[in-house]
């Protein structure tokens, strides 16, 4: 069990902050925890990635996997089921929506995601409009392969696969893309690479882009990382949902940091 991970989850729920919008004076944020990060309209991308989750549940396929980050707090072994790998490391169903929610809303077009594991949360990314361009990357190449067969079961072409160092891969990756829509980062939660490809990814961040951070309090690294992010001069707008943190850089907003509980 993640002590640390519990004691932040406590803190956070006895904290002061806006449960579901209320008492939000922004009417930027107002709207957006109303009607985008508490939304109820349901979409048929959603039942199709439910669909995929049940094969992950139940699947007993075993792979190698090779961690590059900060390792998991729950298994230690390198041959895995999948069903385990799904169980431990895929994103729960109300954060994956949130995530589809706001690429949705914010008609975000070019999205980069750091962590395919199976591909669950890519899923989320890519399905809101396939016209949209998602490049995940991915440590563990046999985990990434089942990622990819899946995208290709459920004819998601939108999704450029890569298997390597986000290190190594994401500089490429930020070359070949005039401008960063969407950033979602679910691996390697260790403070000084997160902050780092934080850095790398914020100069091709517009007005409109959108950064989403997973695992925000998984380690008193990841908060003390999250905590930078937010004190960044370009970040104008930060909410922490405890699981994930949400960072925006809209010039014509104030400098402010939410805790939402949802």
């Amino acid at each position: 069990m993640n002590f640390f991970l519990v004691k932040s989850y406590l803190k956070h729920l006895f904290k002061t902050g806006h449960f579901k919008g209320h008492g939000i004076q922004s009417p930027f944020v107002f709207d957006l925890v109303t009607e985008v990060l508490s939304g109820k309209h349901s979409y048929y991308a959603f039942s199709q990635i439910e669909d995929y989750r049940k094969k992950l549940k139940i699947s007993n396929e075993i792979v190698e996997v090779i961690d590059f980050g900060a390792g998991s707090h729950v298994m230690n072994n390198s041959n895995r089921k999948v069903s385990d790998i799904y169980k431990n490391s895929a994103i729960r169903k109300k954060y994956g929506e949130i995530l589809f929610r706001l690429i949705n809303s914010h008609s975000s077009k070019t999205i980069v995601e750091l962590g395919t594991s199976l591909g669950v949360s890519t899923l989320y990314l890519a399905l809101p409009d396939k016209q949209n361009r998602v490049y995940t990357i991915e440590g563990c190449p046999k985990t990434a392969e089942v990622a990819t067969k899946t995208f290709g079961g459920l004819g998601v072409a939108n999704v450029t696969s890569l298997t390597g160092k986000f290190y190594d891969l994401l500089p490429d990756v930020l070359d070949k893309i005039d401008s960063l829509d969407f950033l979602f980062i679910d691996g390697h939660h260790e403070y000084g690479a997160t902050v780092d490809y934080f850095r790398m990814c914020k100069v091709k961040a517009g007005n409109n882009s959108i950064f989403v951070f997973d695992d925000i309090h998984w380690s008193e690294g990841m908060e003390r990382a999250w905590g930078e992010i937010c004190n960044d001069p370009d970040v104008t707008i930060s909410i922490d949902l405890f699981q994930l943190g949400v960072a925006f850089f809209r010039k014509e907003c104030r400098k402010q940091h939410f805790v939402v509980r949802m």
